[in-house]
Formats: C-alpha cells, structure tokens, sequence
C-alpha cells in the first residue's frame, strides 16, 4: 500500500547520499513519528503482520498481511458507519489518525492535515509479486529521483507497484 502525505508535500525527512553508495531516506521527527506509529501497529493490532516499509519525503511504501483472515465465520452484526473492524482500511483509519495527532501536537497546529484522504492498495497474490513489490519498496530511496511522488516528478500518472 501507499499513503501519501496532505498534498505530497515532502513532510517526513529527505534524500541523501551518505558517503559512498546508494541515497538514504533520513527521517526527520515527523518521518520518525511516522516510523514508530506504523512499527507500533503490529503491536497494537494483532491481526497486523509488517512486512516490508519505508517512509518516504512525503509517503509510505507498506506491505501489510492481516493474520488470520478468514479463520472466523462472519456472524450477522449492525452495520456501523466507518471502516471493517480488523481490516486494512481500519488498520489505516487509526494509524492515519495517530500520527496527525501526534505531528500536530510536535507543530501546535490542531487539525491540520497530515494525509492524503485516501491511499493505494494491491492485494499481493504470489511469491513473484511479493518479491517485486518488496523490492521496490527497499529501492525507493535509491530511485527517488525517478519517483512519481517525487515533487520534480508529479506529471507521471501511472503507479509502478
């Protein structure tokens, strides 16, 4: 999946290429916040597996699993307004709102936007895939340059993962 910052505005640390070798995304406190939370999620949700990740200038890359999904029958319940409990969009929901709270207490500035409203999801259905994405997403920094979520990069539409 990808989530990306309020109008992709480069929020969480930048690019750079420490001595010899391929660039590093260096977090700065909201990147951090952003890292802990999402690290924190596996903990706090237990049906929450963290795969593969990264926190980009103004987004991140994630590949989640969601245990034991489908071990449970579905009982009938009250449809309730908002997202699936144990789901990805629940997952994201409380994830999205922890970390606008927290950035917006660092920067005493309440209800200011921290996310794009949505966010992009793949279901990952092989091992070949899975090794794709999971590739993309630990080269992102190295390829920044040629991100479309890069702002020198926004005329490029279509997504690569």
């Amino acid at each position: 999946m990808t989530i990306c910052s309020w109008n992709r505005e480069c929020i969480f640390g930048e690019i750079h290429r420490i001595k010899v070798g391929d660039p590093e995304m260096i977090l700065n406190e909201f990147g951090k916040i952003v890292r802990d939370e999402w690290m924190k999620s596996a903990l706090i949700r237990k049906e929450i597996e963290i795969c593969a990740f990264v926190v980009m200038p103004n987004h991140l890359h994630g590949i989640v699993a969601i245990r034991g999904w489908g071990d449970r029958p579905v009982a009938p319940t009250v449809r309730r307004p908002g997202p699936k409990p144990k789901s990805i969009s629940s997952f994201l929901a409380g994830f999205k709102a922890i970390v606008t709270k927290r950035i917006n207490e660092f920067r005493q500035s309440p209800g200011v936007p921290v996310w794009q409203r949505n966010y992009f999801e793949r279901i990952i259905r092989n091992d070949i895939e899975y090794d794709r994405i999971r590739n993309y997403i630990v080269n992102n920094p190295r390829d920044w340059q040629d991100d479309q979520d890069n702002p020198d990069n926004f005329e490029c539409v279509d997504r690569k993962v």
